[in-house]
């Protein structure tokens, strides 16, 4: 690829949302999206389908490894 793609950055309400990655136990799905602190309901962002798509969520978030937790 000659040209990569410029991301959009874009911002969520840190003080109430934790960036969640939700995964099936039965098809091993992954969901990427944010974890409401006080009611604990999840807001779906995008579909993780490899490695490139969590980065791409990562880097539109502006999110490192350290702040995604993952649930089941």
């Amino acid at each position: 690829m000659l040209f990569k793609k410029k991301i959009p950055k874009a911002i969520y309400d840190k003080e109430n949302y934790k960036p969640v990655i939700k995964s099936s136990i039965c098809t091993g799905e992954q969901v990427a999206g944010f974890k409401d602190l006080r009611t604990g309901k999840f807001v779906e962002e995008m579909l993780i389908r490899n490695r490139s798509d969590k980065q791409t969520f990562m880097s539109k978030y502006d999110i490192t490894e350290e702040e995604i937790t993952k649930e089941w």
